[in-house]
């Protein structure tokens, strides 16, 4: 255990003297004369217990004065005469505490019996164990005593009471029998048959306990057990910590270290405050003093670590090494007996430079400290040394005689040009591109709107910069004691003008209809945080390493060299091998949810409060005033009022006519012109510079983050990840410039071009004060009004996504460009850049490409021709010789298509995905007129779709032999058809009810198609209710024209119970299942736990469902979160698990498609590929759902919850809702015959 003095004998002997002469100046404790009081710091490290505890003894209060504040009296003796009394005073004390605790044992042991003979609940805690704390300041043999002593004290008085109290560790079925004797003593004959039953359910629990406890033997020591032992919950006050590291991290950053040092006193010197305080805060002034100060100021944070009843870690040791580093008269006899220290304390020398993030030149100060004493050390790097592979994946990492991984066509040359126009581009964080719309005739008033925007978009930036400087000197002279509302240090962060520039973009792409102030609010405090996690990196010297790196790895990808290893493991070598300088993992700050909003919500308030504009701006007849651009208003969404912020109609209508030519996006909306980084960590990889989380979740949730950085075996679905981003794509310019001249003319909405507003309805102008109309007519007409709004507004919000989508992809014509990836909390993969992917519209899907082309090959013109079949939605009953010859008798349709798209027949635009069929028939006629269709070189994606994959699942976990057919699990002459199996169950359902007179039956006669069922056939596995069933199948009613419209909601109802009863039939399995999950989770979050599993690829999944409570803040209000919400938490179980699976079964799909040299992507459970290499995916794609499905699932998420919610049965308070979770959890659904071995192709 660590004293102050410890700390000065041991750590500074040394510079003891000229230290104890500092002291007049640079106070740390307020050393009162003889009646200084040090708090004992205990064994956790967590923080001081008598400063908290009611219950403990009162301590003085200790102040600690500001730098250059004067010592209280008694000063004027010599700093080392107080010292040595104080010395020879703590000698006294020990003895007099020794003394008192003696005394505590035997008063306790005497009276701990009469107490509890008084009525005192042998449950309850003990007095003088937990509630009796002790200070002092003695050294740490006494330290140790006093522990022993302690746990002597707690040991004796347990065996005095044992005699009154009930076994702690009895178990839960002794315990139950023991109260229901008691019940049945009284009232034997009532209670007879209940205590029976209750004694069968308490035998079933034991025999299952026992059967657990063999079968988790395993499961325990597994690394997909151990990241999720405890609870995905951030510590108490993680927030108020996290906010407190980001102030203090920013006040450096900007060079303000006396804000910095006198915000840490102050959170310090109040009890209430410093337990939110962990070693980490105090390391960040280390780190300041390691480079501008001296080691005295090292040694006082440490000190007040001490007082704050924490203890030094890695950091800590690291700024005092690094300090030693920069002293070239440092003594080596001071470096040993800090490094010997480190050792006390568990830790290494390898540890420093293994798990330290450093920064700048860092790591080399502390090297050079380390070598003075030991010239010869090297630093140890085994970075995944802790890694290991779930069992799936086993033989894929140890196994690689006949891997053949893809290279890409380019030089290593290219790819580090690439590098360098890529990270240029992130460093200056946004980027303006060309309007598609630039394309259009310049008319007079276009002109004219265009210099009026400019004109006020100057005066508006000269506004913003004023208010911003007045508002940031009235902050610098406020309280530094909130750090939550001081926003001072994060105006600081970047030059005035970027914060004007970030506030300018906002009110550019306000939509008409306004924007939600919490995502307003966010969107514009994560662009400050972009720019300033950007200059973190740069002020830290870590663009010149990450270039360097990645010049190293372009080996790996380039086609003019030879490697053999996964682009991870490359990093990882590469980090081992440039382990000098910065670290590039983890070295920026992350800020907290409430953060980022309170600084964009006083960004937004900014802005409302001083853009206006003349009210006469566009017509001179109207009255001369400023009135604001943007209004602050309330809505209502669902019954939750919300804040709005919405541009005044004058803005809308000069944006809109003026049709600007240019466009700003922040760079990681743009595609990577190089190669993404590789997934190394959970906070590394994607964008060069840009700050990108491996799993994106719900603004302000952290578990997520918690349970990532516990898991050591990630490996899998990081590479799996890398794989995907590593793909790299091209823009299909003849049917781009199709789609932009559609745009520029006047859009589709059969073809899903978005018209533009000119095309939409005319909004009704009336008075509602005019006499003329009638109640009824004013309503109608206001009726009309708010739907031609609602219109508008929906056609100026598709409009300008397909306007960002096409000036994307025009930008990015000539371009080879990539998508790097993350996940959702489940594992299901997406695209970082969000409006251009090929997770977009058929629009978007249709003018992407494969940058790398492959030749057909024998087979691939036929995979083209079935592809296109595939796309029209026509012969799904048919095999797929059927749906080729089928194609071949459509060749000249094909033909006209390619030829004459918007002049010719127009077979296409029949088709479900119109523009990728179109993109199709282009690819088939260029191969077809080729001189050898085998040779032609295709860059056209081939797409294979699942089969209702949801159900896939199902049937194969509940070994379902028909619901497996139906799903095409079962090999067949002709592909199942789920959808249309469903309808034709319905309509035999529907027969038979129209037999019994049943009126509704009798009008759905000729209704019952596969569309009218499908959408609710496809949801129905992932959650949905008979409710959202109803709605689907409504809506799919509706567009029947033939259908009378007054019998839709009586229809819908009857179709909606009989779907589900079909499926029911159907899956015999998933039902079961779907309901044992459901129930699982309902007591689960009933216990007031949130659900948890561990994918088969060892990723942790925790529901981030919590019921929330309102509070405004500012000008905006914010959800805080309480207990899990067990109807959310129920509900989405089932469809959670199952996408969990379906990603996981992607990730292994893609693992072995790389190892094979495919080239390959996914949309979840849609996979492409090139023509040539269909079958191969194909193959590998049915190998790895059998591999998955041949592991115990159920058996194992039973394993896990299990040992997760049901740890001990035997101090469990609410023994009833425990025994109900284990018995649930205990009895895994029982499974059919079907046999997952071979799948159907």
């Amino acid at each position: 255990m660590f004293t102050y003095f410890k700390y000065y004998f041991y750590f500074y002997l040394p510079v003891l003297e000229a230290r104890i002469q500092q002291l007049q100046s640079d106070v740390v404790l307020d050393v009162q004369h003889a009646n200084v009081q040090f708090v004992k710091a205990p064994s956790s490290g967590r923080g001081v217990s008598s400063g908290r505890d009611p219950k403990s003894k009162s301590v003085d209060k200790t102040d600690i004065p500001k730098s250059g504040q004067t010592v209280a009296k008694g000063a004027s003796k010599s700093q080392s005469s107080r010292w040595m009394e104080k010395l020879s005073q703590e000698k006294k004390n020990k003895l007099k505490k020794q003394q008192h605790l003696q005394h505590d044992i035997q008063k306790n042991v005497k009276e701990k019996p009469i107490a509890q003979s008084k009525g005192s609940k042998g449950g309850a805690m003990l007095p003088g164990t937990a509630n009796k704390t002790i200070s002092t300041t003695a050294k740490n043999t006494v330290s140790s005593l006093k522990k022993n002593r302690k746990r002597k004290l707690a040991d004796q008085i347990r065996s005095a009471v044992s005699s009154t109290q009930t076994s702690s560790v009895a178990t839960a079925s002794a315990a139950a029998n023991k109260v229901s004797k008691v019940k049945c003593a009284d009232s034997r004959n009532q209670f007879l048959s209940k205590e029976s039953q209750t004694q069968t359910e308490l035998t079933e629990v034991e025999e299952l306990e026992q059967r657990r406890g063999q079968q988790l033997g395993h499961c325990a020591s597994s690394s997909s057990s151990k990241c999720l032992q405890q609870d995905g919950k951030p510590p108490a006050g993680g927030d108020i910590l996290h906010s407190i590291h980001s102030y203090l991290e920013a006040c450096v950053f900007v060079g303000n270290l006396e804000r910095a040092h006198s915000f840490l006193l102050s959170q310090h010197r109040v009890r209430s405050r410093r337990k939110h305080l962990n070693t980490n805060v105090y390391n960040i002034m280390m780190r300041v003093w390691a480079k501008k100060g001296t080691l005295n100021q090292i040694g006082s944070l440490f000190i007040l670590l001490e007082e704050a009843g924490l203890k030094p870690n890695l950091g800590s040791y690291c700024a005092a090494l690094e300090r030693m580093g920069r002293n070239p008269n440092c003594s080596p006899r001071v470096i040993s007996r800090c490094l010997n220290q480190m050792e006390e304390d568990g830790m290494s020398i390898d540890d420093l430079f293994s798990r330290c993030v450093f920064r700048q030149d860092e790591r080399d100060m502390v090297l050079m400290a380390v070598r003075i004493v030991e010239p010869d050390y090297q630093p140890s790097l085994n970075l995944n040394a802790t890694q290991c592979s779930p069992p799936l994946v086993q033989d894929f990492y140890t196994q690689r005689a006949d891997h053949h991984y893809p290279k890409l066509d380019f030089t290593q040359e290219e790819l580090q040009e690439r590098f360098q126009r890529q990270l240029s581009m992130e460093q200056a964080c946004t980027i303006t591109i060309d309007s598609v719309e630039a394309a259009k005739p310049v008319t007079e008033n276009m002109v004219k709107m265009r210099e009026l925007l400019a004109e006020q978009h100057a005066q508006w930036k000269k506004i913003l910069l004023q208010a911003l400087k007045e508002s940031k000197m009235i902050l610098a002279n406020s309280s530094i004691k909130d750090y939550r509302l001081n926003l001072y240090p994060y105006l600081c962060l970047l030059e005035d003008r970027e914060y004007v520039d970030i506030m300018m973009q906002s009110v550019a792409n306000m939509p008409l209809s306004g924007e939600s102030l919490k995502v307003l609010a966010s969107d514009l405090g994560n662009r400050v945080y972009t720019k300033y996690c950007v200059q973190q990196k740069l002020r830290n010297q870590v663009v010149e390493k990450l270039s360097s790196m990645y010049n190293e790895f372009t080996k790996l990808l380039a086609k003019d060299t030879e490697y053999t290893v996964i682009p991870r493991e490359q990093w990882w070598e590469l980090e081992k091998e440039h382990s000098s300088g910065p670290t590039l993992q983890g070295g920026e700050t992350s800020w907290p949810y409430i953060v980022t909003l309170d600084l964009g919500t006083y960004l937004v308030d900014m802005m409302v409060k001083n853009l206006k504009i003349n009210s006469d701006i566009l017509n001179p007849s109207y009255e001369r005033k400023l009135i604001p651009i943007l209004y602050h208003m309330y809505t209502f969404r669902n019954t939750r009022q919300v804040g709005f912020i919405k541009p005044h109609p004058i803005l809308n209508q000069m944006q809109q006519e003026a049709m600007e030519t240019r466009l700003t996006f922040d760079s990681y909306v743009m595609p990577m012109l190089c190669p993404p980084l590789p997934w190394t960590s959970v906070k590394f990889g994607a964008y060069l510079l840009t700050p990108t989380k491996l799993m994106r979740t719900v603004d302000g949730a952290t578990q997520h983050d918690v349970l990532l950085e516990k898991c050591q075996n990630l490996q899998a679905v990081m590479d799996s990840i890398n794989l995907l981003g590593n793909c790299a794509w091209k823009i299909n310019k003849p049917l781009l410039d199709i789609i932009i001249s559609i745009f520029n003319d006047r859009g589709s909405e059969k073809l899903d071009i978005p018209p533009p507003l000119s095309e939409g309805p005319k909004i009704p102008q009336f008075s509602p004060h005019d006499p003329t109309y009638t109640a009824s007519e004013k309503a109608h007409m206001k009726r009309e009004v708010i739907n031609a709004k609602k219109k508008c507004s929906e056609m100026h919000s598709l409009r300008m996504d397909a306007l960002y989508k096409l000036s994307i992809a025009n930008h990015m014509r000539d371009e080879i460009f990539w998508f790097p990836h993350n996940m959702d909390f489940r594992g299901r993969t997406y695209p970082c850049p969000p409006y251009f992917n090929h997770l977009g519209s058929d629009v978007t899907r249709a003018i992407l490409v494969f940058a790398e082309g492959k030749p057909l090959g024998p087979k691939g013109l036929d995979w083209l021709k079935i592809h296109l079949v595939n796309l029209t939605g026509l012969k799904k009953k048919n095999s797929l010789q059927g749906r080729l010859e089928y194609a071949n008798t459509i060749v000249e349709d094909i033909l006209d298509s390619a030829d004459n798209p918007l002049n010719g027949k127009k077979w296409w635009m029949n088709a479900d995905e119109p523009w990728q069929a179109l993109a199709c028939c282009m690819e088939i006629a260029n191969a077809v007129r080729s001189p050898d269709p085998t040779q032609f070189i295709s860059h056209f994606p081939v797409h294979q779709d699942g089969s209702c994959n949801g159900l896939q699942h199902y049937a194969a976990l509940g070994r379902d032999v028909i619901g497996a057919t139906s799903v095409n699990l079962v090999p067949c002459d002709v592909p199942q058809d789920v959808y249309s199996g469903v309808a034709q169950q319905v309509e035999e359902f529907r027969a038979k009810d129209a037999n019994d007179g049943l009126k509704i039956a009798q009008v759905l006669n000729g209704f019952i198609s596969r569309k009218v069922v499908k959408q609710t056939v496809m949801t129905v596995v992932y959650g949905v209710t008979r409710y959202g069933g109803r709605l689907q199948i409504e809506k799919r009613l509706k567009e029947i024209d033939e259908f009378p419209k007054e019998y839709v909601w009586e229809a819908s109802h009857y179709l909606v119970r009989q779907v589900f009863s079909a499926l029911k039939e159907m899956f015999t399995g998933t039902r079961e299942i779907q309901d044992w999950l459901t129930e699982s989770a309902r007591l689960i979050s009933k216990s007031g736990h949130t659900v948890e599993w561990v994918t088969p690829l060892g990723l942790p999944v925790i529901q981030p469902y919590h019921r929330t409570r309102n509070q405004v803040v500012s000008l905006k209000s914010i959800c805080i979160r309480g207990r899990p919400d067990t109807v959310k938490q129920k509900n989405a179980f089932p469809p959670n698990f199952i996408h969990s699976l379906d990603s996981t079964h992607m990730m292994l799909t893609a693992l072995h498609c790389y190892s094979a040299g495919l080239t390959f992507v996914s949309v979840h459970d849609c996979f492409w590929t090139h023509a040539l290499t269909v079958d191969t995916m194909n193959k590998i794609c049915r190998e790895q759902f059998v591999a998955l499905h041949s592991q115990p699932i159920l058996k194992d998420l039973s394993n896990f919850l299990l040992q997760k919610y049901c740890p001990s049965s035997s101090n469990n308070k609410k023994y009833q809702e425990y025994r109900r979770l284990f018995l649930l959890l205990a009895k895994v659904p029982q499974t059919g015959q079907f046999v997952c071995s071979i799948l159907a192709p």
